[in-house]
């Protein structure tokens, strides 16, 4: 067989039940089928998981049964897809359920992030749970698929809109993903009312004294949102427009003299703790007008030397370009409150990841079909980052997708039974056997689930 490796996924995702839990969710779909949707969705997560990027590339599971057992054929999927979009709402909501059982099972079994453990021990220092929301395009070649349409870039095809939780480790969780018109708005406040929702939704009850922080680019500096934030006890962190009255007082602090400049600028840091050379950052919140914005709300803006090559815009000065931010925390420390915020970077890692990983098709051809295979490649991304988080250390903990893929996934193998025992044989001569090895004995050792 050609994909041993990627038996590793399928062992966390038998060892956290996914399958048991998606037949649970979505029992009342097509009852009386030989696949169950649950099986199906399983697979599908695999094999999406495994690098797939049409449903048709299932065959590569099912030519491999001594590996993934019997796989459903690609009719059988189109016709479970199918069945799940007839009632779209109810099918979204009985996925997102399974899937935060699964996280349940996984982080109980290992994969708590630190910013939750780590409560648990100093709840005074400890780091918010961070969930990073952005929008993203997907092309549609098509003009005749259903739901695509012209994008802010002039591309064609759909704009959904997602929700990350940031672990602070070069990985990240995928809580929930909206499939969106192409002509849809990256700061429409009812879209990003729903992702939020339904990404808070996706966590596991978290411990007394718990921070949650919200964070977004300008597209979340919407007042519905935050305003939606602090009603659910939600810190927020978002970007802010340079306009008019923020690009004044900017100016105006930066061109100081060196007395002031001292006393109100504060030398931006590195996320590793050490000084960004000629970096620094102000609050300007007694500077601006806030009185339409939430309560409480602070602008905090940074200054610094624009990269080589980079070519100067009209909000920059003196060779330095400026950004702002508007948060509600309220930690003195803004250069630590700068460093968190601009951590929401890594957001682009994990769409990158995610469009390895499915997202970057939509091979149904209704509207509603591709927003159920959203939902299944959003398991795909979490059982990659499950199966990193129990399973691998070191570099592989935080490789992306075609890595682990071309390292570990992709390895041939082959079965031998004796006294009724079959054994999953790997290549010697390969470098990475061993990091496989350690992963599977891993796997074994790993707790069982609570029950329920």
């Amino acid at each position: 067989m050609s994909r041993a490796g990627t038996g590793l996924v399928v062992g966390v995702a038998r060892h956290l039940d996914v399958e048991r839990l998606l037949r649970q969710a979505t029992h009342g779909c097509r009852p009386r089928a030989i696949h169950r949707p649950g099986t199906v969705v399983t697979d599908l997560a695999v094999m999406l998981a495994d690098g797939g990027t049409r449903l048709r590339h299932l065959e590569v599971l099912r030519g491999q049964a001594g590996l993934f057992g019997t796989v459903a054929s690609a009719s059988t999927v189109t016709r479970t897809i199918a069945a799940l979009a007839d009632n779209v709402d109810v099918s979204v909501v009985a996925l997102d359920t399974a899937r935060a059982q699964v996280r349940v099972a996984a982080w109980q079994a290992g994969a708590e992030p630190a910013c939750v453990t780590s409560v648990r021990d100093d709840p005074d220092t400890a780091a918010p749970v961070c969930i990073d929301i952005d929008a993203t395009l997907v092309i549609a070649h098509s003009d005749e698929k259903d739901g695509a349409g012209k994008t802010y870039k002039r591309t064609w095809g759909f704009h959904p809109m997602t929700a990350w939780l940031d672990r602070d480790d070069g990985t990240g969780e995928a809580l929930a993903a909206e499939l969106r018109r192409g002509n849809a708005g990256a700061n429409n406040t009812t879209d990003q009312i729903t992702i939020v929702d339904r990404a808070l939704a996706q966590l596991p009850v978290l411990p007394d004294q718990t921070r949650v922080l919200m964070r977004g680019d300008t597209a979340a500096a919407v007042t519905g949102l935050l305003d939606h934030c602090r009603t659910l006890d939600v810190q927020y962190s978002v970007g802010w427009a340079f306009k008019e009255a923020t690009r004044t007082a900017t100016h105006q602090l930066h061109t100081t003299t060196p007395d002031d400049l001292d006393r109100r600028w504060i030398p931006a840091r590195r996320p590793n703790g050490k000084i960004r050379e000629g970096a620094a950052v102000i609050e300007i919140t007694d500077l601006v007008n806030l009185t339409s914005w939430p309560t409480r709300s602070r602008v905090i803006v940074r200054r610094e030397p624009l990269h080589p090559g980079a070519q100067q815009t009209f909000d920059d000065i003196d060779g330095f370009r400026f950004t702002a931010f508007l948060t509600d925390q309220t930690d003195p420390d803004i250069a630590a409150l700068d460093v968190r915020h601009r951590a929401h970077a890594r957001v682009e890692d994990r769409i990158r990841c995610v469009k390895s990983t499915g997202l970057s098709t939509m091979p149904c051809d209704t509207f509603d079909r591709n927003q159920i295979y959203t939902q299944i490649v959003m398991l795909a991304a979490d059982l990659l980052t499950l199966t990193q988080r129990l399973t691998l250390p070191g570099r592989h903990a935080i490789a992306e997708p075609r890595v682990l893929r071309y390292q570990l996934l992709h390895v041939a193998g082959h079965f031998t039974t004796s006294g009724r025992r079959r054994t999953l044989h790997l290549p010697i001569d390969w470098p990475y056997t061993p990091v496989l090895l350690a992963a599977f004995r891993r796997l074994r050792a790993l707790p069982a689930p609570a029950p329920g």
